[in-house]
């Protein structure tokens, strides 16, 4: 895994994407070691699908001190310019921080961060819940390379939102076939769960868990392996049901931000 380092990065473009949620492309360059015995890296970080980078808000904390705040990167890792997709949050010092660079503005942020990666058999099925715009790292993981050289058995996508208008990237991974170059040859499933629509929905109404719910005996509970990022809440009950279908825990994997390793000077 790719050493922690401080980057500048370069916005290559903004753009609204849902009507709260936008798409923030950008280059880097590392900022050298204040440290002379500690090597900086000469090139744009390189991260695995699943990771993020933990962005710099300045003089946002308490007395003018900067802030960090965590986003996980949304395009595949053999992509350039790097991908975050940000939900605008009201009052929040790091989105709205993000949300008013344009193209040629500059920040900087310690890159990458996180163990939420690829880890699939490929004897084993996947399965991956998401809030929001906590579908970002499952989109880098869908369209890495390191995915589709180890399919698994099959995939289902499920993210809850809490109406149509905030769907994300369904035309990149709805029911997506994969294999096409040989292994295990599948059409992936993809299940917008919508809970509260503004208009005549044909798809899922309901959470994520409601969805889970719905699949019943039939579905290999044992056999899968499962991915988890969005909400507390919803990260909580989908444990819980998962644990009542006698899924070990080993099989669960979760996003966590607040696990940072300190950072290179």
């Amino acid at each position: 895994m790719a050493a922690v380092t401080q980057y500048l990065c370069t916005v290559k473009f903004h753009r609204m994407i849902t009507p709260t949620v936008f798409e923030l492309g950008f280059d880097s360059e590392p900022i050298p070691s204040a440290d002379p015995a500690k090597p900086s890296p000469t090139e744009p970080f390189h991260f695995e699908a699943g990771q993020y980078i933990s962005v710099i808000v300045p003089g946002a904390g308490p007395n003018g001190r900067d802030l960090r705040r965590a986003y996980s990167i949304a395009s595949e890792p053999e992509k350039r310019p790097v991908e975050l997709c940000i939900k605008v949050v009201d009052g929040g010092p790091g989105s709205n921080y993000l949300n008013r660079l344009r193209a040629g503005d500059t920040f900087r942020g310690y890159a990458p961060y996180g163990d939420f990666t690829y880890v699939t058999p490929t004897n084993r099925g996947v399965c991956f819940i998401a809030t929001g715009t906590g579908i970002a790292p499952f989109r880098s993981m869908m369209l890495s390379k390191e995915f589709q050289l180890n399919l698994p058995m099959s995939a289902l996508c499920l993210l809850g939102i809490r109406d149509e208008e905030e769907l994300l990237y369904e035309a990149e991974i709805s029911n997506r076939e994969f294999g096409a170059m040989g292994g295990n040859r599948f059409q992936s499933k993809w299940v917008p769960c919508v809970s509260q629509p503004k208009g005549a929905w044909p798809g899922f109404k309901g959470r994520v868990t409601d969805y889970l719910r719905s699949l019943g005996d039939g579905y290999p509970w044992r056999e899968t392996e499962y991915y988890l990022c969005g909400a507390g809440q919803m990260i909580d009950e989908v444990k819980a049901l998962l644990a009542e279908r006698g899924v070990e825990k080993e099989s669960i994997h979760r996003e966590i931000y607040f696990k940072q390793p300190k950072p290179v000077a």
